[in-house]
């Protein structure tokens, strides 16, 4: 009996969150007295979003191995019921 397709999946996607847009003020003035936290908020967002792509890449390759998993599982299912 096959028992893998009567049992729920585990849940394992992850979630991959983007993290958020610096923001520069409009302001030139402003601009320049708080370029030392704006340069930071650009240099973490940048190193944020190289984790965010490999975050997404990973889950990419987790669901396409799951998928492929379920195509042989529905096919050993047929399979069983004569299809």
């Amino acid at each position: 009996m096959l028992l893998v397709t009567c049992l729920p999946g585990e849940v394992s996607a992850v979630s991959c969150l983007p993290p958020p847009r610096p923001f520069v003020p409009s302001d030139s003035e402003a601009a320049r007295d708080y370029a030392d936290l704006i340069r930071s908020d650009f240099e973490l967002y940048i190193r944020d979003i190289q984790s965010y792509f490999r975050c997404l890449e990973e889950e990419r390759a987790r669901a396409f191995e799951e998928a492929r998993e379920v195509s042989q599982d529905y096919g050993r299912f047929l399979e069983l019921m004569g299809e």
